[in-house]
C-alpha cells in the first residue's frame, strides 16, 4: 500500500497500524487513525479518489 494512495498512513506509528478490526467481511477499520477501507479500495485505489489527505 503506497502512501501515495494511502496517506493516512504515512506519518503514524506501527502500533496504531497493525491495530485493525475487520467490521465485516472485507471492511477494515484502523481506530487509532479513525480510517476504514474495504478490499477493493485496497486493490483498486485509482477506482476511489482520495477526498481527505
Amino acid at each position: 500500500m503506497p502512501y501515495q494512495d494511502f496517506p493516512w498512513f504515512k506519518n503514524q506509528s506501527v502500533n496504531a497500524i497493525i491495530e485493525v478490526e475487520e467490521i465485516s467481511h472485507g471492511h477494515f477499520y484502523w481506530s487509532k487513525i479513525d480510517v476504514d477501507l474495504t478490499v477493493e479500495m485496497i486493490k483498486y485505489p485509482e477506482k476511489f479518489p482520495l477526498v481527505a489527505r
